[in-house]
């Protein structure tokens, strides 16, 4: 009997579940990766954040792996975080807790001059951007089970950035938001590409954003293409990376033309730039 409950031990302690974290620590607005090895009799199913559920999905370059993308809100002050993860062991369910240690990102602030309309909206313009939310975050919380890359992901333009991501904004002397994307400079009528192979969601003028493009990466990765003064795609197309998908603007709240390039992970607002280069060096790194 104790060798069999010695052995029993043994094989539960063996059976423990590995979390590979290739950041522990990770700045508010960033996203946080966490991977998965199979194993036998284990199945993968999400990692709960406060209260807010992401799939874990089968890896997209590792035989054999699966992961998790978490993004960090902006709002989210600096502590240490519990993530909860589901799986089932031989069909019991069971849970495990890491730890994310959350650091202040330390962004700016910036000061920008913009139509007043644009600013202090009326009930009519206040009604449209309420709409056009919610319509958006529609989109954002599916997610494609399997993803829709095929290699690394490229920025949409190859020019000067002008706004990172994060910083707060003030218009018109009013503090208002912060900078959820980044802006690459762009001429009125410079082609924009698409960062990666996807299906395109939505295109659409908006209050906000003006002439809008968003694609569906898959696996609840999308890129979002903003200011726009003229549309090469429809909804439901689908695109390569690389593809033309319109020409750069200055519609919607502006200082100027530009575009402005964001990334949205489970409905998050993530910096772009992080999540290419986390993407690039560990989900999609060898993919051909």
């Amino acid at each position: 009997m104790r060798l069999l409950f010695l052995f029993g031990f043994l094989f539960s302690y063996m059976f423990a579940l590995d979390v590979v974290m290739p950041q522990k620590e990770i700045a508010n607005g960033k996203t946080a990766l966490l991977e998965f090895v199979e194993q036998k009799g284990v199945t993968y199913e999400s990692a709960v954040l406060e209260q807010k559920k992401y799939t874990i999905f089968k890896h997209p370059s590792k035989n054999g792996q699966y992961y998790v993308l978490i993004p960090i809100g902006y709002e989210t002050k600096p502590q240490k975080k519990e993530v909860e993860i589901f799986y089932k062991e031989n069909g019991v369910q069971k849970t495990k807790i890491v730890v994310l240690d959350i650091q202040d990102g330390k962004y700016e602030k910036e000061t920008l001059q913009v139509d007043g309309s644009k600013v202090t909206l009326s009930q009519k313009d206040k009604a449209r951007t309420e709409r056009e939310y919610a319509e958006a975050m529609e989109i954002y919380k599916k997610a494609t089970p399997k993803t829709l890359v095929s290699s690394d992901f490229i920025v949409p333009l190859d020019s000067k950035i002008t706004s990172d991501f994060g910083k707060a904004r003030v218009y018109n002397g009013l503090l208002k938001s912060y900078h959820g994307g980044t802006d690459f400079r762009a001429a009125v009528g410079t082609p924009i590409t698409a960062a990666n192979d996807g299906k395109v969601v939505l295109v659409q003028d908006r209050f906000y954003s003006g002439q809008s493009v968003i694609i569906d990466h898959g696996q609840g990765v999308y890129t979002c293409y903003f200011h726009m003064s003229k549309f090469h795609v429809k909804e439901s197309q689908n695109v390569k990376k690389g593809d033309v998908i319109g020409l750069s603007g200055s519609s919607g709240r502006v200082s100027g033309p530009h575009l402005h390039f964001g990334i949205r992970i489970g409905g998050e607002q993530v910096d772009p730039l992080h999540f290419i280069a986390l993407a690039n060096e560990n989900l999609v790194k060898g993919k051909q």
